[in-house]
């Protein structure tokens, strides 16, 4: 069984986690999630029951699992989920309207979750990600998840 990928990534001014995960030889099947706001947008399922008898096993499916992962990055960036995108940031805007209305006058405390920025982060790898508030600008001004993002479908497009 290979260890799985996780990164977080901003599109869009937006964070988005994508997760990729090997079930292992019981269930020999490779598993990519992508995440907004907690919320699965996509996901995409791979057997590789067919090759399981392979000597190196192990590797292939790491290729594999890397590929489908690259993938569903590409996918992100292309702008494949943007519908998906806008129908979520739509409901957490009404979402959160209606529980401003039932709010208390007094004013909401700022969780120590929360970035200066106010977005809050939602889970213990984000907030690892996020650095705790440091700055995560590339040198030329772009984010490190965007010149990983870039970094990646490039890659793919010298193929």
């Amino acid at each position: 069984m290979v260890v799985g990928f996780n990164h977080n990534v901003r599109y869009r001014e937006q964070l988005f986690h994508v997760q990729t995960e090997d079930s292992g030889l019981k269930k020999p099947h490779i598993i990519t999630l992508l995440y907004f706001g907690g919320t699965i947008i996509a996901s995409k399922k791979t057997s590789y029951a067919d090759i399981t008898r392979v000597d190196n096993l192990e590797a292939v499916v790491e290729d594999l699992m890397k590929e489908q992962h690259k993938e569903m990055l590409r996918r992100l960036k292309s702008g494949e989920f943007d519908r998906n995108i806008k129908a979520l940031l739509e409901v957490k805007s009404l979402t959160d309207a209606e529980g401003s209305n039932r709010s208390s006058s007094l004013p909401a405390s700022k969780s120590s979750a929360e970035k200066s920025s106010g977005e809050t982060i939602t889970n213990e790898h984000e907030k690892r990600d996020a650095g705790e508030g440091k700055s995560r600008e590339a040198p030329d001004g772009n984010s490190l998840d965007e010149v990983i993002l870039s970094y990646l479908v490039d890659d793919e497009k010298k193929k």
